[in-house]
């Protein structure tokens, strides 16, 4: 079986060098590059499979790097690392082409979930298309969730079919609890399947939980077998839903 090839780009070495060791396998060749431009440089003399930049970094910073290789190598997947300052800014790479992002502070075991998740969409891929099921007048950060608004500035929140397609039989799922605050972009659920992946489900918009779907926490499957009706995961009072849409799509 061929290695997939992943390319860590992040400004400090010492980074570099954690972020490898949290992924390094024997499914995997592993290579470094400090800086944007180095990235670029090791790419057009060996592609990659999968890259993993930091955000923020001097010169070629993260989302210029995602945006030349989405234009230049757009077969290769981006993971963006980030601080919680920029989720707003992570968000949008999401919707410029970068298959995921992970949080400052993370763990080893986060890090391998979402490398994981990226490979197996792969795979789903180049086994059968996706089909495109999500009903309209759906907002949507690509490949992770949705919210539909409702009356009074409420909306109802879910994960979208692509997510779902690369996670195992569901063995264990965390939902928020009411009166929880949720926020654009950071993780408001957690997903564990049978492979024993842990997956951070980021929202999809601000707001104040009020209602959690008790028939989900019931029976996981409704999750992959309804995720856009009796799948949802939680209701929230939508606090700033003007501003979050503009790092959202807007399914038709």
């Amino acid at each position: 079986m061929d290695k997939k090839t992943i390319l860590i780009v992040d400004d400090e070495i010492n980074v570099c060098k954690s972020i490898e060791r949290a992924i390094q396998n024997d499914e995997y060749e592993v290579r470094r590059a400090l800086s944007g431009e180095e990235a670029l440089d090791k790419i057009k003399e060996n592609p990659c499979n999968l890259v993993i930049a930091d955000l923020m970094m001097p010169g070629i910073g993260g989302i210029d790097l995602l945006k030349l290789l989405k234009t230049n190598f757009s077969e290769i997947n981006v993971i963006m690392v980030t601080g919680y300052p920029t989720i707003k800014t992570a968000v949008q790479a999401i919707k410029i082409g970068a298959f995921d992002y992970i949080a400052k502070p993370f763990t080893p075991e986060q890090l391998r979930s979402v490398v994981a998740r990226c490979f197996k969409s792969e795979e789903k891929i180049e086994k059968k298309p996706p089909l495109t099921n999500m009903p309209p007048g759906v907002y949507y950060i690509i490949g992770h969730t949705w919210v539909r608004p409702e009356e009074k500035n409420k909306g109802r929140v879910g994960v979208v079919h692509d997510f779902l397609k690369t996670v195992g039989r569901i063995i264990n799922l965390q939902l928020p609890k009411e009166n929880d605050t949720v926020i654009q972009g950071e993780m408001c659920a957690k997903i564990k399947d049978d492979a024993g992946f842990n997956y951070g489900i980021w929202s999809p918009a601000t707001g104040k939980v009020f209602e959690v779907n008790d028939e989900l926490k019931k029976d996981f499957s409704l999750l992959k077998q309804s995720p856009y009706q009796d799948g949802w995961l939680f209701r929230c009072a939508l606090t700033d839903f003007e501003q979050d849409k503009e790092s959202l799509l807007l399914s038709k």
